[in-house]
C-alpha cells in the first residue's frame, strides 16, 4: 500500500513538473531545465558513489565529451539527426569512461579520486589548449537536433516546451534505470562492494569487473546530460570538463545523500538555487560579487546540520519503515 502510494505520488509530481512551463517565466523555464539536466548528471555519479562507494572528481570529463561530440558532429546547415547523435554522445562517454576506468579502478581511495581527476584535466586541456573544438572560444550548436527516420520528423525538440518536455522524459527514464538496476543482482552486488568489498572477493564476485560496468554505465548516463546540455544551450566550452564542472556535481551528490536516488535529484535542485540565490544582485546587492563566500559557508552549514543529506529529511523519505537496526537494503535506498 505504501509503495502504490508513493508510486502515485512520484507520478503526480512528474504531472506537476511537467505544467510548470504554463506558469513560469521563459527564464525560470530555462533555470528548470537547468537543474533537470544537472538533476540526471548528478544521478550519473550516484551510480558510483551511493552504489559502489566510488567518488570521482573526474566525471565532468563524460558530460564534456558527450557535449563536444554533438557539437563538432552536429550539420551546421540544419538540424542534427538524434536518432544517432544521442547514442554516439552516450557512446563517446562510454568508451572514454572504459579506457580511464580500466586504469583508474585498480587504485583505491584518495588515489581513485586524483587518477580521476587526472584523466579529466587531460580531457580537459585537449579542448583546451588544442583547436579542437575552438580551444577556449568554444563551438556553437546552431540547431537542436531532430528525431528523424529518413525525411520524416519524430520528435522536434526546438520548441522550448518541447525540450522541456524532452528533457523532463530523459531524467525520469534514467531514474526508472537506475532504480531497477539497483534492485536487480548487479545492484546488490554494487551495494555489497561498497560495503565490503574484500568480502565480496572471497565470496566468489569479480568486483573489478562490477566496478568498471558501473563506471561505464555512469559515464554514458553523464553523456545524456552532456547532450542535453549542448542541446540547450547551443555552445559547448572546455569549462564543461574542468574539476570545478566535476566537484559541483559531487557536492549535488553529498548535499542531497548517497543514500538514496532521489538524493542527486534533490542535491542538483538545491545547489543550483542556492547559486542564483546568491548570484542574484536584486536580493543582495553588490554583495552578490563575492556570491562564493555565503556560497560555500551555506554547504558547509546545511552538510553539518544534515548528515544523511537533504534526501534524509523526514518529508524526503518514500519508502517503507523498517524495525530499527535493519539494515538497508539496495532496493529500500532508491
Amino acid at each position: 500500500m505504501h509503495k502504490t502510494l508513493c508510486a502515485l505520488s512520484l507520478l503526480a509530481l512528474a504531472g506537476l513538473i511537467a505544467l510548470l512551463p504554463m506558469a513560469l517565466s521563459d527564464y525560470y523555464t530555462g533555470l528548470t531545465i537547468k537543474i533537470m539536466i544537472y538533476a540526471l548528471f548528478a544521478l550519473s555519479l550516484q551510480l558510483l558513489v551511493g552504489g559502489a562507494g566510488l567518488a570521482s572528481l573526474g566525471h565532468a570529463a563524460f558530460f564534456g565529451i558527450a557535449a563536444y561530440f554533438v557539437a563538432l558532429l552536429a550539420p551546421q546547415a540544419g538540424p542534427g539527426n538524434m536518432f544517432w547523435l544521442l547514442p554516439g554522445a552516450m557512446i563517446a562517454a562510454m568508451v572514454y569512461a572504459g579506457l580511464t576506468g580500466a586504469l583508474a579502478l585498480r587504485t583505491r581511495g584518495i588515489y581513485f579520486i586524483m587518477v580521476t581527476l587526472a584523466f579529466a584535466q587531460m580531457a580537459y586541456y585537449v579542448f583546451h589548449d588544442t583547436s579542437v573544438g575552438g580551444g577556449t572560444d568554444g563551438i556553437y550548436l546552431y540547431f537542436r537536433p531532430e528525431l528523424r527516420v529518413g525525411e520524416l520528423v519524430l520528435l522536434n525538440i526546438d520548441h522550448p516546451y518541447g525540450f522541456y518536455l524532452f528533457t523532463l522524459a530523459c531524467l525520469l527514464l534514467t531514474w526508472a534505470f537506475l532504480a531497477m538496476l539497483m534492485r536487480s543482482r548487479f545492484g546488490a552486488a554494487l551495494t555489497g562492494i561498497r560495503v565490503n568489498e574484500q568480502r565480496m572477493r572471497a565470496a566468489g564476485f569479480s568486483t573489478y569487473g562490477y566496478k568498471l560496468v558501473a563506471y561505464i554505465v555512469a559515464g554514458g548516463l553523464a553523456g545524456v546530460a552532456g547532450f542535453l546540455y549542448a542541446a540547450k544551450d547551443g555552445f559547448v566550452n572546455p569549462e564543461l570538463l574542468a574539476w570545478e564542472q566535476s566537484g559541483l556535481v559531487l557536492l549535488m551528490v553529498i548535499l542531497g545523500g548517497t543514500g538514496r536516488l532521489w538524493g542527486a535529484i534533490v542535491g542538483a535542485l538545491a545547489l543550483t538555487l542556492l547559486q542564483e540565490v546568491f548570484q542574484s544582485q536584486a536580493l543582495l546587492g553588490d554583495f552578490a560579487k563575492n556570491w562564493h563566500l555565503p556560497f560555500g559557508l551555506a554547504i558547509i552549514g546545511l552538510v553539518a546540520i544534515l548528515p544523511h543529506g537533504l534526501a534524509g529529511l523526514p518529508g524526503l523519505r518514500c519508502r517503507p519503515r523498517g524495525k530499527a537496526g535493519t539494515p538497508k537494503s539496495s532496493a529500500s535506498a532508491l
